[in-house]
């Protein structure tokens, strides 16, 4: 995997390291940015039942009442 460096404010990565329990500012940042991208993921599969869900009760047919 390739590796980049950034550059962020002291601050924000002490925030990051207290939040993710991380020792370090790399392994924090990393954590956070792995969290963000995981709960991304777990949106975008509950918008796609949801909407399979509303198309499933679109699509079905309904009872003639007579």
């Amino acid at each position: 995997m390739v590796k980049i460096s950034i550059s962020l404010d002291a601050e924000l990565v002490v925030e990051a390291m207290v939040l993710s329990g991380a020792g370090n500012p790399q392994d924090a940042v990393e954590l956070v940015v792995r969290d963000y991208i995981q709960r991304g993921h777990r949106t975008e599969a509950r918008v796609l039942e949801q909407d399979e869900a509303l198309h499933d009760r679109t699509a079905r047919p309904r009872d003639v009442e007579g």
